[in-house]
């Protein structure tokens, strides 16, 4: 027992002197451009009062699950809101889960099978990751975005094959070159699984939908923590592929199931993004704004993640700590989160924030850098 604590106790020292020392802080005041809160949802009071008034009509949906959604645990709104998904996005079939984490440690820990290889976006999201190393399936890392590198691989690859990519990049702000990925995808028999959590909401249903990719796409995850101000996350593909989770992936099976609360307010929060499409577009003219004074982004020129390159951890936590000292809320991305030497600002733009708080953060920044 000492000695294992000594050893983690040894951990945390390593990464305090290396100044990377993660720790839960009390929740900050400040002008927010560091949520993934990107059309505001979770804070707009109309929404708010739409499940408020839906719960007051119907409490029952309070009720907890009782039991893993094999067992007890099942309802039929919950399925209901399932179909409706599935229905939203044109594929045959979606399953509900508590996060985009789970999402993908549900999917990449059941589908790939021994013998099979998953080419992989090396920015690719942590669940990802963590996901096939429950799999018995094998893994490679393709260069960001690089197509030439990722045909090289499917040229070279033996058995089933699937392509990991994000829609939208969370540390980078750039988006995958989803038409081309598919025409690659098409023509060595792979299968492509897109992860939208970024890009549902901000783009409509996502990337795949807006650019009618879904008939090419084997599985989509959608995640409703972010452009939905919720939670939970949603695997889609074709039935087969979710009657096989449904048997054989372990989160699905062993975990609780969620109360038929989430599943209303996911579907609320469906209405209401089809409702209030001018989210969207705010969001977007304040993407432009931000844009306007030129800093040295990474990021694409519609993305709500807008990435500035610093030259090493300090230099990040210091703009970052003189941004929060002048009221503004930002997250400097050190190893890692990102590769060490890679560190950046990561400033997330809100349909909420108002041209004059944008003007004043790349104001503060310019000055600063």
């Amino acid at each position: 027992m000492l000695n294992t604590l000594s050893k983690l106790k040894d951990s945390l020292e390593k990464r305090n002197k290396e100044n990377v020392l993660r720790s839960l802080n009390p929740e900050k005041q400040g002008i927010d451009f560091y949520s993934n809160d990107y059309l505001g949802l979770a804070q707009n009071a109309t929404f708010q009062e739409i499940l408020l008034k839906e719960i007051n009509q119907q409490p029952h949906l309070l009720k907890g699950a009782t039991g893993s959604r094999l067992i007890s645990g099942n309802s039929n709104f919950t399925m209901e809101v399932e179909a409706y998904i599935a229905n939203k996005h044109k594929v045959e079939s979606a399953l509900l889960l508590p996060s985009g984490f789970v999402a993908n440690v549900a999917l990449f820990s059941a589908i790939p099978q021994r013998g099979d290889i998953v080419l992989m976006d090396e920015f690719i999201h942590r669940s990802v990751r963590d996901g096939l190393r429950l799999s018995n399936a094998k893994r490679s890392k393709f260069a960001h975005n690089d197509l030439d590198h990722l045909e090289k691989l499917l040229k070279e690859a033996k058995g089933n094959c699937f392509i990991a990519v994000e829609s939208l990049y969370s540390m980078e702000g750039d988006f995958a070159p989803l038409e081309k990925l598919t025409e690659l995808a098409e023509r060595y028999n792979a299968f492509l699984i897109v992860d939208e959590a970024h890009a549902f909401g901000v783009f409509g249903y996502g990337l795949v939908a807006q650019k009618n990719l879904h008939k090419k796409v084997f599985a989509t995850v959608v995640t409703y923590g972010k452009g939905m101000g919720m939670h939970g996350a949603a695997i889609l593909g074709n039935q087969t592929m979710i009657s096989y989770l449904v048997n054989f992936s372990s989160p699905v099976i062993y975990t609780t199931g969620s109360n038929d609360f989430h599943a209303m307010s996911i579907k609320k929060g469906y209405q209401f993004l089809e409702n209030n499409s001018n989210l969207s577009q705010k969001l977007q003219e304040n993407i432009s704004e931000f844009r306007k004074i030129n800093l040295p982004t990474l990021s694409d020129v519609q993305s709500p993640i807008q990435i500035l390159p610093m030259r090493n951890i300090s230099s990040a936590k210091k703009l970052q700590q003189h941004l929060e000292n002048k009221g503004f809320l930002t997250f400097a991305a050190v190893a890692p989160t990102v590769k060490e030497g890679e560190e950046r600002l990561r400033i997330c733009l809100h349909s909420f924030n108002s041209k004059e708080e944008i003007n004043q953060l790349t104001t503060i920044i310019k000055e600063f850098i």
